[in-house]
């Protein structure tokens, strides 16, 4: 793996995709971006949309809803329910789109941080479909391209947790004019 490089690997005939990024981050601090409600809306979704989190009751049993905005108000929501939660190792939650025609495209994802030497994690994150039909559908939706903007926006937010100034960088992604399906 191409240091920082996030992979997205789909085998064929898997009914999986499997996400891996390293940071220069400790893993609590990955933790903390990944599961902190104030810190989501500064990474999750894509850069010209804003996010805001509805809910997000990090407990075993408890739901998460996050809210995705254009510039012309149109919603775009997600929502899961958490099964586990091992701080600062893993994560296992559900995924669900709700904008499908019908209801229960249900993913079962499992985020993992590893520690590396010299302050590094390792994240990898294993989300489980239905079927191969849901994965393929995910994959032709746009989702890599849209998964390897938002991990180096997350890079932003470790670098603000840890108290470098990087607060223009995140805005000028925000405001940014490229804009493609994520």
């Amino acid at each position: 793996m191409t240091k920082n490089k996030t992979n997205v690997t789909a085998e064929p005939g898997k009914q999986e995709i499997l996400i891996t990024r390293e940071f220069d981050a400790p893993r609590e601090l990955v933790f903390k971006v990944c599961m902190d409600p104030k810190l989501i809306p500064e990474w999750w979704g894509p850069r010209y949309l804003s996010t805001e989190v509805d809910k997000m009751d990090v407990k075993p049993g408890g739901e998460w809803r996050f809210i995705n905005r254009d510039a012309e108000g149109n919603a775009y929501a997600f929502h899961g329910v958490y099964h586990e939660i091992c701080a600062p190792e893993r994560v296992i939650d559900t995924f669900e789109f709700e904008g499908l025609p019908e209801a229960g495209h249900v993913t079962l994802e499992t985020m993992k941080l590893e520690e590396l030497p010299g302050g590094r994690t390792r994240l990898t994150t294993q989300s489980v479909f239905q079927s191969l039909a849901d994965r393929d559908a995910t994959l032709q939706s746009g989702m890599e391209g849209g998964v390897k903007i938002v991990m180096p926006r997350s890079k932003v937010v470790w670098k603000e947790e840890s108290t470098i100034p990087t607060i223009g960088l995140k805005n000028s992604w925000r405001n940014s004019r490229k804009r493609n399906s994520w």
